[in-house]
């Protein structure tokens, strides 16, 4: 669990830790294949199953919302390789408003 917070501390500077556990347990098993633990922004497809799935589903955010968010979580992340599932979930979250629906 530190090792999350401790990524989404590198982009943002308060961390709600409550959220990030819910998103860890939202993930559940997903955080533990090599691929599935991170988000390709480079992925049309990855982009949309996110969109589809964490924000529609968790969030409740429209397809439109939802894209913006994700890709300004992608922009803040630019430098880093590997994005992390859980922090560009939180970062989403935080961007539009929605950290409230996680805890």
């Amino acid at each position: 669990m530190e090792d999350y917070v401790a990524d989404v501390r590198k982009y943002t500077s308060k961390v709600n830790e409550a959220a990030v556990k819910a998103i860890v347990r939202y993930c559940g098993i997903a955080l533990r294949g090599k691929d599935s633990r991170y988000v390709s922004m480079s992925d049309d497809a990855e982009i949309k199953r996110v969109v589809d799935g964490f924000c529609a589903k968790k969030l409740g955010l429209d397809a439109k919302a939802a894209t913006a968010a994700v890709k300004a979580a992608g922009e803040k992340m630019k430098a880093d390789r590997t994005k992390s599932r859980v922090t560009v979930y939180y970062l989403v979250a935080e961007d539009t408003g929605t950290l409230g629906k996680l805890v």
